[in-house]
């Protein structure tokens, strides 16, 4: 009997898997192709487009898809499988792509997804074109345009998406909050890191707003709101979202800090040669002593971080014992958020799915 349950429950584990990784592509392919089409559309013959035509694409490549696959789940909460409804969760990838090019050129960062940022990639244009003025501030200027294009992008591939207007109708609430709440967190997390470290409870609140709902909770509602589900079932999908919201930033951190730069395609402790003020540092000053407090103190002070300071601040938070913390505070996260999912109001199969999506969100390596 053990191994028959234990087959089972492979086979379970085995067929979520299998469902998240064709779905993930083909929400990918749409936004993809969405993207290469428009891009060809507005800029194909444009001397000013010659690089936007295949620069939008690429920026659109390579990513984890996980705000569409959530909306998906969302979505099989209440629905069969659906192309109109894959093509309406692949429009918030390029919600994605518009929050990740202005985070870049916001925080100055050299690389997204192991390839120059979109800014730098037009600020290097600009160069080898010999044209006058700043290169930076062009390179900069265009990404922000470029930014507001994957912004517009996003509504209208929902918009054609093929759902019908009543669906539709049902899921724009749920879009307005999740873009809303990405700026306004956005603008939170860019005060935090201009000011001494906040407090821990100020920390998750921004972790919320910038990440853990839009990453999670807001997908997850978005989907469902548009299959019709109830409001029992879409409490229980926001529980479950913002508790695991909150255990992917917290993994986002410590990548952020400790990842490996050939895995995550940035360089090594970026957040920390950023000074942001992200959970892991917030945490370690909390847990440091005294002399570890003033040695934290003196990193922070630091006009530049360079490859030794990233070590020794790294050093510093596994000292302070913030690392392990870290780790034990994403497990627990990601057990409530399990413990949430009531087979009475979530489907089996749907259930299936949320616990195969906590199981990458806390787990990856980038």
């Amino acid at each position: 009997m053990t191994a028959i349950m234990t087959a089972g429950v492979a086979s379970a584990d085995e067929a979520a898997a299998g469902w998240l990784d064709t779905v993930g592509r083909h929400c990918m392919a749409e936004a993809h192709a969405f993207v290469s089409a428009r891009a060809a559309e507005h800029f194909s013959g444009r001397s000013e487009g010659a690089l936007a035509e295949t620069a939008l694409p690429e920026f659109v490549a390579g990513g984890k898809g996980l705000r569409p696959l959530f909306a998906c789940v969302g979505w099989r909460c209440g629905q069969p499988d659906s192309p109109a409804a894959v093509r309406a969760a692949a429009a918030l990838e390029l919600l994605h792509c518009f929050a990740l090019v202005q985070d870049d050129v916001m925080d100055g960062s050299p690389l997204r997804r192991g390839r120059p940022a979109l800014h730098v990639r037009f600020t290097r244009w600009h160069e080898e074109q010999g044209w006058a003025g700043s290169a930076a501030r062009f390179g900069e200027s265009a990404a922000i345009l470029f930014g507001d294009l994957f912004l517009v992008w996003s509504e209208q591939l929902l918009r054609e998406s093929g759902l019908a207007a009543a669906q539709l109708a049902r899921g724009w609430r749920h879009y307005d909050v999740m873009r809303a709440e990405l700026a306004a967190g956005q603008l939170a997390d860019l005060v935090n890191d201009a000011r001494a470290l906040p407090s821990w409870d100020t920390l998750l609140d921004v972790l919320r707003r910038k990440s853990g709902n839009y990453t999670v909770r807001r997908p997850l509602e978005f989907g469902a709101a548009l299959a019709g589900c109830g409001p029992e079932l879409l409490a229980r999908l926001a529980e479950y979202g913002g508790l695991l919201g909150e255990a992917f930033q917290f993994r986002d951190d410590l990548l952020g800090a400790f990842g490996d730069p050939a895995v995550t395609g940035k360089p090594a402790g970026q957040d920390l040669r950023d000074r942001k003020a992200s959970s892991v540092v917030v945490l370690a000053a909390a847990m440091a002593g005294r002399r570890q407090q003033a040695e934290l103190a003196e990193l922070l002070a630091l006009p530049a971080v360079g490859d030794d300071a990233v070590a020794r601040w790294q050093q510093l938070i596994v000292a302070t014992g913030a690392r392990d913390r870290m780790g034990e505070l994403i497990a627990e996260r990601a057990g409530k958020a399990l413990a949430a999912i009531d087979p009475a109001v979530v489907p089996r199969h749907a259930a299936d799915l949320l616990a195969a999506l906590a199981a990458r969100c806390t787990e990856r390596d980038r």
